[in-house]
């Protein structure tokens, strides 16, 4: 039994799902759509689980059930193709309300015919995986649809306490004393936000809480161009990414999420779960050259991750905080929970009380023979006002933008 751990900060927190899409170069059967995700629902137990809680505990876990736990919904648009409008009008359509995770799985699959291929989207919740965990399971049921690849078994093992992060990497003197101050002032306070009526807020929230999506694709030989003035000037795609970000909306912060898997040890190779970090980009100045801003972004980038206390900061904190008001901490910073604690915690440490920050999710670049186009479509967190979701595959980058 696996208990949710840093994966807590997920749970009762609206717009917790994102997706992949992926054109996939086979005809649409459905009877193989049903076979492969049984097949991933047997490699990968999340899939088939549920909610649960521990009651005197109050601790939440991963309830594995024997059978998947998935669904899969055939769409009758015909031929649409991977950047058609109706892809991301599913894509709201599933989350425009909030899943009741203790009755329902982690994760959706719609799917539509394309003529010789097939569009798929799949749309996890983030407690099922991080994006580049659920980058990897949509390459593995790529390759199972149209190869017939068997995914290899991966036991689940999440992050279970703060040993599993280095040394050096504990909170800085500040935050303790904040962290501490806010645990005891919750312990005082005695209350407890259960799932039910953070649900109920959540499917509320969603209601009126809208966010737009937009794609932007770069063909392969802008992609290379990109690539190519990077190498040339010392920065990566990436860095020149939230510099054109930081340029084009005059902002000074971004968020970053990064890929730890090979820092820790209880990682096993194809589980699913969550295993990255996140922190703040922020830059002194503006500059009109966008490789000089890409430039101050790279020396920001390096001297973050080179300090583990400023690369784990927020996976400390989860560890840190009471389980409880961490669950309480998005509705107490807006008002809709009664807590001093939380919602210090929610407005201070995560920005929860208003959405205006930005953020992007860069997958990296990939290479498949049976998907020929695909997208990441990032989560809208309650902090952002604006998410990029970045995948690169094949050679050709698109871009989907989260924005409220």
């Amino acid at each position: 039994m696996e208990y949710i751990f840093t994966e807590r900060a997920h749970l009762m927190c609206p717009n917790m799902c994102f997706g992949i899409v992926m054109c996939i170069n086979a005809e649409l059967d459905e009877s193989r759509i049903a076979d492969t995700v049984k097949c991933m629902s047997s490699a990968h137990p999340f899939i088939r689980a549920l909610i649960s809680h521990d009651e005197k505990e109050n601790r939440f876990f991963y309830d594995v059930k024997d059978v998947s736990q998935a669904e899969i919904s055939i769409c009758s648009v015909n031929d649409p193709n991977t950047d058609s409008p109706e892809i991301i009008d599913e894509f709201e359509r599933i989350t425009s309300r909030d899943p009741d995770l203790f009755k329902e799985g982690m994760l959706k699959i719609s799917v539509w015919p394309s003529g010789a291929k097939t569009i798929v989207l799949m749309v996890f919740h983030h407690l099922l995986a991080d994006g580049r965990g659920a980058l990897e399971l949509s390459k593995e049921f790529a390759d199972y649809y149209v190869l017939g690849k068997q995914p290899v078994y991966a036991e689940e093992k999440l992050i279970s306490s703060v040993a599993e992060f280095p040394e050096n990497s504990r909170l800085p003197f500040i935050s303790r004393l904040l962290v501490n101050r806010a645990n005891r002032q919750w312990k005082k306070e005695n209350k407890r936000l259960s799932f039910e009526d953070y649900h109920r807020f959540a499917d509320d929230h969603i209601k009126t809480d809208k966010v737009k999506h937009n794609l932007s694709v770069l063909q392969i030989s802008e992609t290379n161009d990109i690539a190519e003035k990077c190498r040339t000037e010392g920065v990566t795609v990436n860095d020149y990414l939230l510099a054109k970000l930081f340029t084009e909306d005059k902002i000074k912060r971004i968020v970053m999420a990064m890929d730890i898997r090979k820092a820790l040890k209880c990682y096993n190779p194809g589980a699913m779960g969550n295993y990255s970090t996140a922190f703040s980009v922020e830059i002194n100045s503006f500059d009109d050259d966008i490789f000089t801003m890409a430039k101050q972004v790279h020396e920001k980038v390096r001297q973050i991750t080179a300090r583990p206390s400023s690369l784990y900061l927020v996976l400390q904190c989860y560890v840190a905080l009471d389980p409880g008001m961490l669950d309480a901490a998005m509705m107490a910073s807006r008002g809709r929970f009664e807590s001093k604690a939380a919602g210090f915690i929610g407005k201070n440490f995560f920005h929860m009380d208003r959405s205006e920050g930005y953020s992007i999710t860069n997958l990296g670049k990939t290479e498949s023979d049976v998907i020929e186009d695909a997208y990441f479509i990032p989560p809208a967190s309650p902090a952002m006002k604006k998410t990029l979701g970045v995948l690169t595959l094949n050679g050709k980058m698109r871009i989907c933008t989260s924005e409220r």
